[in-house]
């Protein structure tokens, strides 16, 4: 099993994921599917609100995480960054995707940040499987998952792939450094 997440602590109770993956399209299709309601439903959340520089948004995750957010930096085609509210009992995070042409394909590299550090392989596990369903909707073109999902239910196929994945990101020790965290 091949993990495409990296996981570090930015102190010693929040850190953050990247994970990124070249697709098999235009960087104008990527956009597409990375920031229109109707796309991002295939792959990764129902989305809903005001989805422009500034607007509030409401998202419910394949993993059945649903959260308001805010978009704060949009240079579309190419940057994109999201402030999420703070769950409960923890901290707001952001969301940040860049998208880079290479040739004909397309590099995404997306980064979150301020998540609990204890919970943090779940999320780096998370985000792999979210990438992968955005492959497979790129190559359907269509839904990564027809049997839905809900803010009380995950999707089946999510929850069976990241479940897959979680113990090989709890292997990762993504603790600060002794000298960090003193």
């Amino acid at each position: 099993m091949i993990r495409t997440a990296t996981m570090r602590a930015l102190d010693p109770t929040a850190g953050a994921v990247r994970v990124e993956d070249v697709y098999d399209t235009d960087i104008d299709d990527l956009w597409d599917a990375c920031t229109t309601p109707e796309r991002l439903a295939r792959w990764i959340a129902q989305v809903t609100g005001d989805p422009r520089l500034d607007g509030s948004i409401e998202m419910t995750f394949t993993s059945a995480w649903t959260c308001t957010a805010r978009i704060e930096e949009c240079d579309a085609p190419r940057h994109l960054l999201v402030s999420t509210s703070a769950p409960e009992g923890g901290e707001a995070a952001q969301i940040e995707a860049w998208l880079t042409p290479e040739g004909d394909r397309t590099r995404l590299v997306i980064e979150e940040r301020g998540l609990p550090l204890a919970g943090l392989h779940f999320h780096g596990a998370g985000w792999q499987t979210h990438l992968e369903d955005l492959r497979r909707s790129l190559q359907l073109d269509g839904t990564a998952h027809p049997e839905g999902w809900s803010a009380t239910a995950p999707s089946p196929d999510w929850s069976r792939r990241s479940s897959e994945l979680n113990p090989a990101y709890e292997a990762v020790d993504v603790s600060l450094p002794p000298a960090a965290s003193a």
